[in-house]
């Protein structure tokens, strides 16, 4: 006898795809990983997610009822189904990823933003609870943005709004490789900015520093933090700098749609307070005096 509802959740990003049994309630029952570069084709990818999720699922089938599947995915509209010119995807142009993964699986899928299914998600299970408006901003492979409004998702007229990573926060500034346009705040922000600014502050760097200790290949975020946490002064700057530049542009966020909160997720965001105070104290400086103290930076729940 079926019992309950559930669905299968799905998050592409640039380096990894991650999957999940979710219950009604956004509780995750079951989840694990792919490598996002083992599939460069599209079909790839939906012949290895289902050869990995057809049994998970036809388990959880016994006891309760698989209602679709849910992608959340960098440049998805969710009108048109498809996955839309990418810069951190290996498949390039327009991809109907809903209409594929559909099709093989024989269940209803639905795909949107991934920063857009983050503030979904924080509307209705997390800390977004509540507020009518607010904006997520996903620090990854890139940058992405999810904007609520008014309690619903700010879609513009082609589903696509809410680029917001793709803003330039310093003219003529650091090329983002993906897109190559200059200073935009993925160039800067993101797992592969935070990690370009490391190399900076390293090779730059008057005084010891456990940075030293990494080869180019082997700096990554977590690596920068995990210094910054053993008291590493070039780490934390690096963590400082990239806070500052998070913080610039959400003043320009608040004055553009004045939420009640912004919420970090993803991994660059796991370095908590050490990004959110300059970030914090960096908004708060660059913001009109009616906006001050009005917005909270909080990371995900």
């Amino acid at each position: 006898m079926v019992e309950t509802k559930l669905a299968v959740g799905i998050d592409i990003g640039g380096t990894n795809i991650k999957y999940g049994i979710v219950n009604h309630l956004g509780e995750i029952l079951m989840e694990g990983r792919l490598k996002t570069l083992l599939y460069p084709t599209i079909e790839s990818f939906v012949e290895g997610l289902y050869n990995v999720l057809s049994p998970i699922i036809a388990a959880h089938s016994t006891n309760a009822a698989i209602t679709g599947i849910g992608i959340g995915a960098p440049n998805a509209n969710h009108i048109s189904g498809s996955i839309e010119h990418s810069p951190n995807l290996l498949w390039k142009g327009i991809v109907p990823v809903a209409r594929l993964v559909s099709e093989k699986f024989g269940l209803p899928c639905a795909i949107d933003n991934d920063a857009n299914v983050a503030a979904l998600g924080e509307l209705k299970f997390g800390g977004g609870k509540g507020m009518k408006d607010f904006i997520t901003i996903t620090l990854g492979t890139g940058v992405g943005s999810g904007i609520v409004v008014d309690g619903k998702i700010l879609y513009g007229n082609k589903g696509i709004a809410g680029e917001l990573g793709h803003t330039v926060v310093h003219h003529k500034g650091r090329k983002n490789p993906a897109t190559g346009f200059k200073g935009t705040i993925e160039s800067y922000c993101s797992a592969k900015g935070v990690v370009l600014t490391a190399k900076k502050y390293r090779d730059r760097a008057k005084e010891p520093t456990l940075l030293h200790n990494y080869s180019d290949g082997e700096l990554n975020p977590e690596v920068v933090y995990a210094c910054a946490l053993e008291g590493d002064a070039i780490a934390k700057k690096v963590y400082s700098y990239t806070g500052r530049i998070l913080g610039k542009a959400f003043a320009n966020f608040v004055h553009f749609s004045s939420p009640e909160a912004i919420f970090l997720f993803g991994g660059v965001a796991q370095a908590g307070n050490m990004l959110l105070e300059p970030a914090k104290k960096a908004m708060e400086k660059n913001l009109l005096i009616p906006f001050r103290g009005q917005t909270q930076l909080l990371a995900a729940s």
